[in-house]
């Protein structure tokens, strides 16, 4: 099976070597796994460095190598509706297999964290981050797959921990999956939400919805930052997709690779 978000050491909040989280992912039984390192940035400045300098990403991966374990390289893009030049920039620091766009920030703050919540109700929380996605994927292009549609219901933060629901949204969601579809983008299975919030992100109605409108590629991701959860859940995602769509997704090269289940 596959895990396509991972995070080393190479990012911000990343702990474990490249080569202690390929040992995890090899002992979880995966057979291919994609290192998916943060391109983040701060409107405000206020939390430092995000991202990461490219001289370490290629110091940590570009002799890893295990037997029985296919390791491609990306990046988690923080997307805004204004760094489009920067994201650019970014990508032209070396070669990626893959790259995940993702909404972290909304006004200039960041929404794992309280200020972002105050004054708000959840379901005006989540409404705004949908919002802000929308507009983001709408002006973004250099993304391969939107990472953790529904990352607003993991925040620790969170007065319920329930997971978003694709009803209470349904207008704001088909429109970020039309973009997503009319594009040529994918929709990630993040794993992550499932300790949080009970649920995937998105959850699997969302990814019937992407399918009904078109969608066609679809990946499997644990968000993982240490290597207890390099593959967490992500068989059990892979069981929900095969329903759907029969196959789950890959990258190599920028190009999405359909792996049937």
């Amino acid at each position: 099976m596959f895990d396509f978000h991972i995070h080393s050491r190479v990012s911000f909040d990343g702990h474990d070597t490249g080569r202690a989280l390929a040992q995890a992912a090899l002992d979880a039984g995966l057979k291919e796994i994609c290192f998916t390192d943060h391109l983040d940035y701060d409107p405000t400045g206020q939390m430092g460095d995000l991202t990461f300098r490219t001289e370490d990403y290629n110091a940590e991966y570009d002799r890893l190598s295990l037997p029985g374990l296919t390791i491609r390289l990306g990046v988690e893009f923080g997307l805004t509706r204004d760094n489009q030049a920067q994201f650019r920039k970014d990508l032209a620091r070396r070669p990626f297999d893959f790259v995940l766009g993702s909404i972290h920030f909304v006004d200039g703050l960041d929404v794992y964290f309280e200020p972002f919540w105050q004054g708000k109700t959840v379901y005006q929380v989540e409404q705004q981050y949908l919002e802000e996605t929308l507009a983001c994927v709408q002006v973004h292009e250099d993304f391969d797959v939107l990472a953790h549609l529904t990352y607003i219901s993991k925040p620790p933060c969170h007065p319920t921990h329930a997971p978003l629901s694709y009803g209470a949204h349904r207008e704001v969601i088909d429109e970020i999956l039309r973009v997503l579809v009319k594009k040529g983008k994918g929709l990630e299975m993040n794993t992550s939400g499932v300790d949080r919030c009970g649920d995937f992100l998105p959850s699997a109605d969302i990814f019937r919805r992407f399918r009904e409108l078109g969608g066609e590629i679809v990946t499997v991701g644990s968000d993982a930052h240490r290597c207890n959860r390099v593959g967490q859940y992500t068989f059990r995602a892979c069981d929900i997709l095969k329903d759907i769509f029969g196959y789950v997704c890959t990258f190599e090269n920028r190009q999405p690779v359909f792996h049937k289940l």
